[in-house]
């Protein structure tokens, strides 16, 4: 705490317990007011401004050290004043005084609220940031509720200064008019309860529901605009149409049918999506392959002396489209016909909210789920079309191992595949704006993959920036630009993989107005509601996280939600966001890392285990890596963890699991972990945190009891 927070602490305890120590409170009650009513009338028509100032200031003072009185002395005011005059007085009064009580309260408590439990606020936080006006709206429209609460509570959140004036003056207006009218009207009355008719009782209630009844109008308003021009049809055909047959696509048309809802599926392509098709699937197998032959390289440290095999790209890429082929019944419409799914092959195309055109055939429905997906985004560079280039979608197409292969973008996409293909023989060079690949991981974890890669032989070049292609004397190549310096790049093909972008286009959305984000991804609110309330969205279509598994997540609620339209909705949970990396070693995260905690002033204890200090993975010869897990100062409550190792992506789980059900670190120890594994590590982890939190002031007394013990 600083000089200037403990001064205004120390002021506004001084203050508070004078009230109470000196009784001032006596001098506030309406009994007191009555004895004195007539020579504080007589005061009043004697010296007008200076009364009417005196209890401005008095005012003020009573609501900015949030004395008991304020209820009291806007009675006295009417009764004093009349209405009018009193009115301006109160309601000026009041919300000044609010103001500095919420600016202390905001100086005083602000920051360490802030920084301790920030991550448990953030909910709150996003909540003001989007409704904090109406949220304070509507408590200042209750004058019964404690005022002193909403001021200080309301100066913990985000809300700025200026809106909490204008809402508070505004809101509290009717209020103080309320208490205002009652005392020019009964003078001084005898208690609070006499004040409180049944009428003026009712009244409030009415101005409590308001706003929310004023919430549903707005929005009953809002959805009648929306689909002022699509009449709904007299009865629908199926329950819920989805669009797309991936990942979020499946599971929605699998919970829907589970549920027992007539649900048709509809996709233009392959089913399974990218990820069955061009990428988690095909990847991973790549990466084994990959993987195995880089084993081979090493056999010799394992006492295995063998010749470095010879790489058959033709049968590697067999082998991926075997897994493919292996995996995809997973996926048929064979399989989600059985289960109730209505398949269709086609290109859909959205008419109204409720109608949906299949190859001329149009379906009605009562819900829509939108789960086309997204595709590599490919910039408009100069050139790029005399060049030989694929993308995650089309690197599967390869008949040959390239020889010089190059790689833009060091994200996850590109670090496994420029990894991959640099086992399996390619001069691989991989170019970022980025200084270290994995950008978004902490800076140690980009610096250990970085490492990694130069060991294997990959070019890395980062914080480079590509300007154009060419065809050079029959070469491919690619004009670089490092600081002030451009230069030119031969290879032999490229591979794109920087981003992706929301599959939009094409099936109706454009006509029928459906928001998109400045990003170009699908606009939904915390449902998964596009801004037509019965069609949803989910997956890579919306974000904000591109992963397989969060559209299986968002799938879930955007089938519920849809389901269950008019009656209950979910709000959609990223608390615990949980993904891989899947190059070698595997680089693994749940919730925060150090560099996001810090971005966003989180305070945290750091704990960190390194995995080469474990049984099984020196037994494996793949100790290397480590364990950070961040926990809240003090506790073993986990706000994030991050693995770089061998399988991290399975070791990770433990950490999700602890997370979602509030486990800490004290759990995860007190768990008898099978010797010898890798899931061992986690236990060590936590074996690190106990011991930085030990209570070491104890051990002298342990030390005297036990030499007692001796005796």
């Amino acid at each position: 705490m600083n000089k200037k927070q403990l001064v205004l602490l120390l002021l506004f305890l001084s203050v508070l317990s004078s009230f109470f120590i000196f009784d001032l409170g006596d001098y506030l009650q309406l009994s007191f007011f009555q004895e004195q009513r007539d020579l504080f009338l007589e005061y009043k028509e004697n010296n007008f401004a200076l009364t009417s100032l005196l209890y401005f200031i008095l005012y003020i003072l009573i609501t900015a050290f949030s004395l008991p009185a304020a209820a009291l002395v806007t009675l006295a005011g009417g009764g004093l004043f009349g209405f009018w005059w009193a009115l301006i007085l109160v309601s000026f009064a009041s919300t000044i005084g609010a103001s500095l009580a919420f600016l202390m309260a905001r100086t005083i408590l602000h920051d360490w609220v802030q920084n301790k439990f920030g991550s448990r606020l953030k909910p709150i936080n996003e909540g003001i940031e989007k409704d904090g006006i109406f949220y304070l709206f509507t408590l200042r429209l209750i004058p019964v509720f404690p005022f002193f609460l909403v001021n200080m509570l309301m100066a913990l959140t985000p809300i700025r200064l200026r809106d909490f004036y204008w809402v508070s003056q505004l809101g509290m207006l009717v209020g103080t008019g309320l208490y205002v009218e009652v005392g020019a009207q009964l003078g001084m009355a005898e208690s609070i309860p006499a004040v409180f008719s049944i009428g003026l009782v009712r009244v409030l209630l009415a101005l409590a529901l308001f706003p929310w009844l004023a919430k549903w109008a707005v929005a009953v308003i809002k959805k009648k605009k929306v689909y002022k021009a699509f009449p709904s049809p007299p009865k629908f055909d199926s329950n819920l149409i989805v669009i797309g047959g991936g990942s979020a696509g499946l599971v929605t048309a699998y919970i829907a049918a589970m549920a027992k809802a007539k649900v048709v599926l509809i996709e233009k392509g392959e089913m399974g999506g990218d990820c069955l098709n061009t990428g988690c699937v095909p990847s991973k197998a790549l990466i084994r392959s990959a993987g195995v032959r880089h084993l081979f390289s090493r056999s010799e440290s394992f006492g295995i002396k063998s010749a470095i095999p010879e790489v058959d790209f033709s049968a590697v890429m067999q082998r991926v489209r075997e897994v493919i082929n292996k995996v995809a019944p997973h996926d048929s419409v064979e399989r989600y016909t059985e289960l109730g799914v209505d398949c269709i092959k086609g290109e859909a195309k959205i008419i109204s909210p409720y109608i949906v055109e299949v190859d001329g055939k149009q379906i009605s429905t009562r819900n829509i789920v939108l789960a086309t997906g997204a595709r590599p985004n490919v910039p408009p560079i100069p050139g790029l079309d005399e060049i030989d280039y694929v993308t995650s979608d089309t690197i599967w197409n390869l008949e040959e191992l390239p020889k010089r292969f190059l790689v833009v973008g060091g994200g996850p996409i590109g670090s496994e595949l420029a990894q991959a293909f640099a086992r399996l023989g390619s001069e691989v060079t991989l170019v970022d704006a980025e200084a270290r690949p994995l950008p978004r991981e902490d800076i140690e974890v980009s610096e250990f993959m970085f490492d990694s890669f130069q060991q294997e032989g990959i070019k890395f070049l980062g914080e480079h920036q590509v300007l154009s292609f060419q065809k050079h004397a029959g070469q491919s190549q690619v004009m670089l630009k490092h600081a002030e310096n451009e230069f030119p790049l031969a290879f032999d093909v490229a591979l794109l993989a920087i981003g992706r972008k929301a599959n939009i286009e094409g099936f109706g959305l454009e006509t029928l107005g459906v928001d998109t984000t400045e990003q170009g991804a699908l606009k939904v609110n915390e449902y998964l509601q596009t801004n037509f309330p019965n069609i949803y969205a989910c997956g890579d279509l919306v974000g904000p996280y591109q992963f397989t598994h969060m559209a299986a997540h968002q799938a879930w609620y955007a089938t519920i939600n849809s389901l269950l339209s008019g009656f209950k909705k979910f709000k959609v949970d990223y608390s615990i966001v949980p993904w891989a990396t899947f190059t070698d070693p595997e680089v693994a995260r749940v919730g925060l890392n150090e560099k996001e905690a810090k971005s966003k002033g989180i305070n945290y204890d750091l704990t960190k285990y390194n995995i080469d200090d474990l049984d099984r993975a020196i037994a494996d010869s793949e100790d290397r890596g480590f364990i950070k897990v961040l926990t809240h100062p003090g506790t073993d409550k986990i706000l994030g963890a991050t693995i770089v190792g061998y399988h991290a992506a399975e070791l990770i789980t433990e950490y999700i699991l602890a997370m979602k059900h509030g486990l800490g670190l004290k759990k995860i120890q007190g768990t008898i972990h099978i010797y010898p594994t890798l899931s061992e590590s986690n236990k060590y982890v936590a074996g690190e945190w106990r011991k930085a939190h030990a209570p070491t002031w104890l051990y002298p007394w342990l030390k005297k009891f036990h030499r007692w013990r001796r005796k």
